[in-house]
């Protein structure tokens, strides 16, 4: 199990289930925040799918933002959920078929089943944090 700093250290590409379009919402902050910090952030959003949130292809599910990134030689390291708890586990099970490093979930957001399943595939798990708020606090 890596340590959060290590799972940021090690990750290059970000897939945001739920990432909005709206530049209010926290989804998007954290984005253009992931962004500016040097990851490549890939939008799975079904109802957005084909437009472009931040520049970046949305994707309609995780298996088609991972083919379109296997095609380039890239791969999804980090899952980053902004649904409620009790949407995960099918995500989780999702994240475990394109073969992801991490499923996290982001704050106020825990389901210990998804946690489950995803540590017993090997995937780290981080349950309860903000990606952008741990990174700024290992980053200054």
């Amino acid at each position: 199990m890596r340590s959060i700093a290590q799972i940021l250290n090690d990750s290059k590409t970000v897939a945001i289930v739920g990432l909005s379009d709206k530049p209010e919402r926290a989804s998007y902050g954290v984005a253009e925040y992931l962004q500016q910090h040097g990851y490549r952030v890939v939008p799975v959003n079904p109802s957005k799918a084909g437009e472009r949130i931040l520049g970046e292809q949305v994707y309609a599910s995780l298996q088609e933002a991972a083919d379109a990134l296997a095609a380039g030689g890239q791969r999804i390291d980090i899952v980053d959920c902004f649904r409620k708890s009790e949407d995960i586990p099918p995500i989780a099970r999702d994240a475990i078929e394109v073969r992801a490093g991490c499923l996290w979930m982001q704050l106020d957001i825990e389901n210990q089943a998804a946690a489950d399943l995803a540590r017993a595939a090997g995937l780290d798990v981080v349950m309860n944090h903000c990606i952008k708020i741990e990174h700024r606090g290992l980053n200054g």
